[in-house]
């Protein structure tokens, strides 16, 4: 699955660490999924899509598309 978290988190300035505290998870994780190693779970994205104030389907893509 591709994202934006790199993008969307470079526009605000932040570090993975702190993109990891606000989502509350580790900062490994958000490594994981910025180099699309990891799918984070349905809670998660729903959080990411919270915090960035986005629609999910605005930060995360099916590859197939």
């Amino acid at each position: 699955m591709k994202n934006r978290f790199k993008v969307l988190r470079a526009e605000r300035d932040w570090t993975q660490a702190d993109l990891a505290e606000r989502l509350d998870v580790s900062r490994q994780t958000i490594n994981a999924i910025e180099k699309g190693k990891f799918d984070p779970s349905l809670t998660l994205a729903f959080k990411a899509a919270r915090l960035f104030e986005m629609r999910i389907e605005e930060i995360f893509q099916d590859e197939a598309e």
